[in-house]
């Protein structure tokens, strides 16, 4: 399940880049899909991202990157940093 749910990241990302609504609509809603089917099974750390609609770092996480820094979407750190500026 993880690599559809890799796949499905990758092919929203590419989306998202080009701007192609058709393919973020499809791809969001597949991925939701994929979400909802694999919830008990998902690693914690990786459904946390899910729902949160982390997706860079659900890649990362899919990728095997250990260390994945807090607030590298725009969370709570990266906010207050930014305040602090």
């Amino acid at each position: 399940m993880e690599r559809e749910i890799k796949t499905t990241l990758q092919a929203l990302m590419d989306g998202i880049e080009r701007a192609d609504a058709a393919v973020i609509t499809a791809e969001m809603s597949r991925l939701d899909y994929l979400v909802r089917e694999a919830s008990t099974s998902l690693h914690p750390q990786l459904s946390h991202f899910l729902t949160r609609r982390s997706y860079a770092k659900a890649l990362m996480f899919l990728d095997g990157v250990e260390a994945i820094p807090a607030g590298l979407c725009g969370g709570r750190a990266q906010k207050a940093e930014e305040l602090k500026g």
